[in-house]
């Protein structure tokens, strides 16, 4: 094994440590704190972030035919890494210019930023499957997707939920059904909802709301593209052999 790959699977092991932990006093009282909050966003935001939060997860079950790519084959994870970090500053750039125009616009504007970054990020999580070789051809590939959004932005319960699941993915993949059509996927939604509301719901006020977008935006792209990382790391076999 190379100096590469001996840091990044120390990496990886000291990352599932930390996804491991339980949530902590402090975590567990802002859970309560944002659930305060949740109930005094506009009634128009929950609709919108709810109706996203669907299509995005329909769409990258059953839409993904647009954007398919075609998976990397015979690279060292280490040139797989340099073409993800590659990618992530692309995609950051356009987070950051997205938000930051639609947070100046105003709160109708703003609004709209929400399912515009989902879909931002569906199409890095995309880039980077292939990178690594895997092939969303098969929708198993794309609720590994949808389980890496839950990873990055969810509360510490779920996240320990969620990285169960992953770190096991070859017996859970299994209770998948072969068909797509059978897989529900309406309840899975459901549980990705709550994570961003407070950061963006700053990104709608006047005056500071292109800044917030701006400076937001580029944050969970980089959190999204960490947490993908270590997520395919944990199915490199170049780490695993």
């Amino acid at each position: 094994m190379n100096n590469y790959n001996i840091i990044a699977r120390e990496e990886l092991n000291k990352w599932k440590k930390a996804m491991c932990k339980k949530p902590s006093i402090i975590e567990r009282a802002s859970k309560g704190v944002q659930n305060k909050f949740n109930e005094v966003l506009p009634q128009k935001y929950h609709e919108i972030m709810t109706q996203a939060i669907k299509s995005m997860t329909k769409s990258v079950l059953f839409g993904y035919k647009y954007i398919t790519k075609k998976p990397y084959k015979n690279i060292s994870l280490e040139e797989r890494e340099i073409l993800v970090e590659q990618k992530t500053k692309t995609y950051k750039t356009t987070a950051r210019i997205e938000g930051a125009s639609t947070g100046a616009a105003g709160i109708l504007i703003g609004l709209t930023d929400l399912p515009l970054l989902l879909g931002i990020k569906i199409k890095l999580l995309y880039d980077i499957a292939a990178i690594y070789g895997h092939d969303v051809s098969d929708y198993r590939e794309r609720i590994y997707i949808l389980h890496i959004l839950q990873l990055a932005f969810s509360s510490k319960k779920n996240m320990n939920e969620t990285f169960y699941k992953m770190e096991n993915w070859d017996e859970y993949v299994k209770t998948f059904p072969d068909d797509i059509n059978d897989f529900d996927w309406q309840n899975f939604q459901q549980q990705y909802r709550d994570y961003l509301d407070l950061a963006k719901f700053f990104q709608l006020m006047p005056g500071v709301g292109a800044f917030v977008g701006f400076y937001v935006n580029g944050k969970l792209i980089d959190k999204l593209s960490e947490t993908a990382i270590f997520s395919y790391r944990m199915r490199s076999k170049e780490l695993n052999n």
